[in-house]
């Protein structure tokens, strides 16, 4: 294993109990036992568990039912959406190549996140959105369609909404006022500037960092995070993607929330113990656990 393969070193356990608000055990080395302990052994005591697609979502679900410390959020991942309405010849999402299904093949799918987003364990929907970095022009209608019948079923079901908002601030901005918000939405892996944090701060809408806000080109971000109200802030990994400086590159994990703590408490100019404190109090009101 070559150094960049390696799994960073463990850091200085927090004082306090934080969640990961946003994690995808599934893509990650080792069991989800072996990943709770790790985490927890820091003082990351709660993950919340991501699906991307139909798949996930089930695993998503029956990995919360069976560990007390893991909550579930289930969903069509944006760029899944046009994948499923117009197919993928080259295969490169985890399911391999795959032909065109058509809306009707949208509307099945969906039909099974609205299944699962019933499930007590499953405390949000997401990760949607949209997402105008991968998806070209062709697949907009559909990602449009699949984020707004994702609102439809967070608001009916009562769960957090998490929203993947990648180049696309303006649209999904838009899409949030036109469905109406549920009352718990969270951006997850926050990427907008200090303006969208004050318009999502006003709005009422939860703000998540990940490991990016460590990254020497990421001041738009701690600008952000420096605005951003602290009882609208969460923390999260993103894992196995996104690991905080100066392990970027290496594979991400639950465990490494401290090293992002740390630096967001930094950009607050407040004691990371106070800002543990937040983390753990907004991640438990977001997703209702």
């Amino acid at each position: 294993m070559s150094p960049k393969d390696a799994p960073p070193p463990l850091p200085e356990p927090l004082r306090g109990e934080v969640a990961d608000s946003h994690t995808h055990l599934d893509m990650q080395d080792g069991t989800v036992d072996e990943a709770l302990a790790k985490a927890a052994s820091v003082g990351v005591t709660t993950v919340v568990q991501v699906g991307c697609d139909v798949k996930g979502s089930r695993w998503a679900a029956e990995t919360a039912a069976a560990h007390e410390n893991v909550h579930a959020a289930v969903a069509l991942h944006p760029n899944e959406a046009p994948r499923i309405v117009l197919g993928d010849p080259d295969g490169w999402s985890r399911q391999g190549a795959r032909i065109a299904g058509g809306d009707a093949a949208l509307d099945d799918a969906l039909g099974e996140i609205d299944v699962l987003a019933a499930l007590p364990y499953v405390r949000g929907v997401g990760e949607t959105g949209l997402d105008h970095f991968r998806t070209g022009p062709e697949g907009m209608a559909a990602q449009e369609r699949s984020f707004r019948a994702h609102i439809e079923i967070a608001k009916r079901h009562g769960k957090a909404l998490v929203i993947h908002d990648r180049e696309a601030h303006e649209d999904v901005l838009r899409v949030l006022e036109e469905e109406g918000a549920p009352e718990r939405t969270v951006f997850h892996c926050y990427s907008g500037d200090a303006a969208m944090a004050e318009i999502c701060a006003r709005k009422g809408y939860f703000m998540s960092f990940a490991g990016n806000v460590t990254f020497k080109n990421a001041q738009p971000l701690r600008d952000a995070l420096a605005v951003a109200p602290l009882e609208l802030v969460l923390v999260e990994t993103d894992a196995p993607f996104l690991t905080p400086a100066p392990y970027r590159g290496r594979p991400n994990a639950p465990y490494l929330i401290p090293v992002t703590v740390r630096a967001m408490a930094a950009v607050k100019g407040i004691e990371e113990d106070v800002l543990a404190a937040a983390l753990a109090a907004n991640t438990a009101r977001a997703f209702d656990y």
